[in-house]
């Protein structure tokens, strides 16, 4: 397994949040949507130019833009297709 930025993984790819590097506003907005380290994530989907990306958190769907996925660091498992 490798920690990748959010922004990088594919789609149908799976992991878990190792960290949230990002203060303030911003900081305090991802980690309300439930984005912390210990939650697992997959990658549904991203819009035609890859940004927003999609994410299935918690039994739920939320979108993040590629200049909020790039503070969450995320220990990575392998793409299933």
């Amino acid at each position: 397994m490798a920690i990748v930025n959010l922004r990088y993984m594919g789609i149908n790819q799976r992991g878990t949040i190792v960290a949230v590097k990002v203060s303030g506003e911003l900081g305090r907005r991802i980690r309300e949507m439930g984005l912390v380290p210990g939650t697992e994530i997959t990658v549904k989907q991203r819009a035609p130019l890859n940004d927003p990306v999609a994410l299935r958190v918690m039994g739920g769907t939320l979108t993040l833009r590629n200049n909020e996925a790039d503070y969450i660091e995320v220990e990575t498992e392998p793409v299933n297709k």
